[in-house]
C-alpha cells in the first residue's frame, strides 16, 4: 500500500466497515458492532486481499535466521476481545514503519482480510538481550503501539505486518484472536512448538545448549515469547513466512479449507488449553493440527478429561504430546511467556537415550489419548495406506486396502497403537529417514465413553493434503514430500468433521 494512503496514529482501517477510534498515547481503542451470526461464512463473505503477503525480506549478513532491518512480536500469544495487545518493534537502522493487521481465512481464495492499519510510528533500534539462566533470552521491549481487540473481531489467526518507510522490507508478528463462544470446531494452534523451535537471535531454541553430549532433547533450557520468531530453520524453507512461527507452513492449509467449507470453527493457544478446561467443552471437537510437540500436563489432563465428557477430537498432527512442557510467566508478569521442556510423556523409550536425557517429569503415555505414540526413529517420510477402505471414514474416497496416498506421512508421526477397547487401525505403513532407517507409523480410531471419537492421522503433514493457500509452499523432507490437495484426504476429512457436528 502506498505511504500516502496510510492513516495516521490516530486512525485505524477496518476492512470496509466505517469505525471511529481514539488515542491515548499509544493505546488506541476501536470502537465496532456486535458480534454477528454464523460468523465464519459470513466473515469469508468480506472483501479480502491477498496483501497480507510479505514480498521482501533480507536477512543479515552472516545470519539467514535473522532480519534486524524490521522485526517484532506481540505482549500476547492469545487475547480476547476488550483485552490490551502491544506491538513491540526494533528497527535497525531506525525507520518509520506501519502496521497492517490481518486476519487469516478463505476470503474467496486470497488468504487474508485487512482489519486495520496502524501508524506510521517512529522505528528504533532495540536491544537483544544477554543469554540468562537456563540461557534464556527474553526481550523487554518497549511496544510501538498498543491496541484493545475490538468485539468484531472474530476469532482467529492474525498477522500484524510490519513495513519499513526507508526501505522497503518487512516482517510479521503473530497473535490469535480467541472467544468463548460454542462452536463445532475448537482449532488449537500448536504455538508451544512454534517457540520451542525458534532460534532468534541466533542458537536460542529449546534444541540449542551447551551440554558436552550435544543431546538435543533435554531439560534445563528456557525461551521466551517475548521475542521475535525467526526465520524457521527445519524441513521446509519458506522465508518469506518470516515472523509467523509455524503457523504457515504447517496449519494455515487447514484453516483455509475449513473456512472455505464454512465449518464453524474458533481458535486458541495451546496455552488456552492449559488455561481452562471449559475451553474445550464448549464446542464439539477439539482440533490438533500439524506439528504440536509441546504440552504441558494439564492441557493433556485437561484434554483426556474432555474425552471422557464426550468431545471429539481429531489430531491431524505428528509428534503430538511428546514432551512434557513446564510454562511460567515472563518479566512483564504475563503468564505463560516462558517455557522449559522436562520430560516426556510415557518416559524416554529405548533406542530414544542418544537424543534424550535428565527429563524427569513423569507424565502418562500419550497414547491413552492420541490412539498411538510418537516412535524411534521419530523422523521420516513415507505414504498413508489405507487398511481398513470398508470403515466409513473411507466414505466416498473409493480407496481400496493397499491404496496409498503419496508423501502424505512425515516428518514426524504416531506408531504402536494403545491397547484402547475398539481402537482400530485405519491406515498404516513404513517410513524411511534421509539416512534410509526405517520405521512406521499407525492412524488410528477409538470411541471414547460418550461414543464420541478420536481420531489419529499419524502425520504432521495432513494438512498439505487439504489445500494450497496463498503464501504457502509444500515442505521437502528425508527425500520425499506431500503432493497437495488430494480429494481422498479431503473427503476424509469431511466425513469426520460432519459425524462430529452432527454427533
Amino acid at each position: 500500500m502506498p505511504m500516502s494512503n496510510q492513516p495516521t496514529r490516530r486512525d485505524i482501517l477496518l476492512g470496509s466497515i466505517a469505525t471511529t477510534a481514539f488515542a491515548s498515547g499509544t493505546h488506541l481503542f476501536v470502537h465496532a458492532a456486535a458480534p454477528r451470526a454464523n460468523p465464519i461464512i459470513e466473515e469469508n463473505q468480506r472483501p479480502g486481499t491477498n496483501q497480507w503477503q510479505l514480498t521482501y525480506i533480507k536477512f543479515d549478513a552472516g545470519n539467514r535466521l535473522r532480519q534486524s532491518l524490521i522485526e517484532g512480536y506481540c505482549t500476547r500469544t492469545s487475547v480476547a476481545a476488550g483485552e490490551t495487545i502491544g506491538f513491540c518493534v526494533s528497527t535497525n537502522p531506525p525507520t518509520p514503519f506501519h502496521i497492517a493487521i490481518y486476519r487469516l481465512g478463505y476470503y474467496g481464495g486470497s488468504g487474508g482480510r485487512l482489519v486495520a492499519t496502524l501508524g506510521p510510528f517512529e522505528g528504533r533500534s532495540q536491544e537483544i538481550p544477554p543469554r540468562g539462566d537456563k540461557r534464556l533470552r527474553e526481550c523487554q521491549w518497549k511496544p510501538a503501539v498498543e491496541i484493545t481487540i475490538p468485539p468484531d473481531w472474530l476469532s482467529g489467526v492474525y498477522l500484524a505486518q510490519l513495513n519499513a518507510k526507508n526501505h522497503r522490507y518487512q516482517s510479521y508478528c503473530i497473535f490469535i484472536v480467541r472467544d468463548n463462544r460454542r462452536a463445532d470446531l475448537l482449532f488449537q494452534c500448536s504455538t508451544n512448538t512454534w517457540q520451542a523451535y525458534n532460534k532468534w537471535p541466533a542458537a536460542d531454541s529449546l534444541y540449542d545448549n551447551d551440554r558436552p553430549d550435544r543431546k538435543p532433547l533435554v531439560s534445563g533450557v528456557r525461551v521466551s515469547f517475548d521475542r521475535p520468531y525467526a526465520r524457521y530453520w527445519q524441513v521446509t524453507d519458506n522465508p518469506l513466512s518470516l515472523g509467523s512461527g509455524e503457523f504457515l507452513l504447517f496449519e494455515f492449509p487447514f484453516s483455509y479449507w475449513l473456512e472455505q467449507h464454512g465449518y464453524d470453527v474458533t481458535y486458541c493457544a495451546n496455552e488456552d488449553v492449559d488455561r481452562s478446561l471449559d475451553n474445550l467443552l464448549r464446542c464439539k471437537a477439539f482440533l490438533s493440527v500439524g506439528h504440536d510437540e509441546y504440552w504441558t500436563r494439564r492441557q493433556f489432563d485437561h484434554c483426556l478429561e474432555a474425552v471422557r465428557r464426550g468431545v471429539h477430537f481429531g489430531f491431524f498432527s505428528g509428534n503430538t504430546c511428546c514432551f512434557v512442557l513446564e510454562a511460567s510467566a515472563g518479566k512483564s508478569g504475563q503468564p505463560h511467556r516462558v517455557i522449559e521442556r522436562v520430560g516426556r510423556y510415557g518416559g524416554i523409550r529405548p533406542g530414544e537415550e542418544k537424543y534424550m536425557a535428565d527429563l524427569p517429569v513423569q507424565a502418562p503415555n500419550e497414547a491413552t489419548l492420541i490412539g498411538a505414540q510418537t516412535v524411534s526413529p521419530f523422523n521420516g517420510s513415507g505414504d498413508w495406506i489405507c487398511r481398513l477402505p470398508q470403515h466409513w471414514i473411507f466414505e466416498g474416497t473409493g480407496m481400496r486396502a493397499g491404496e496409498a496416498i503419496p508423501g502424505l506421512v512425515g516428518w514426524e508421526f504416531h506408531g504402536d497403537p494403545a491397547d484402547i477397547p475398539g481402537l482400530q487401525v485405519v491406515a498404516s505403513g513404513k517410513t524411511w529417514t534421509a539416512g534410509e532407517a526405517e520405521s512406521h507409523y499407525e492412524a488410528t480410531i477409538y470411541s471414547g465413553p460418550k461414543g464420541n471419537i478420536v481420531f489419529n492421522a499419524s502425520t504432521i503433514f495432513w494438512a498439505q493434503g487439504l489445500s494450497s493457500p496463498p503464501g504457502h509452499w509444500l515442505p521437502y523432507v528425508h527425500n520425499g514430500r506431500p503432493h497437495g490437495p488430494d480429494p481422498r484426504v479431503q473427503r476424509i476429512t469431511h466425513n469426520l468433521l460432519r459425524r462430529w457436528r452432527e454427533g
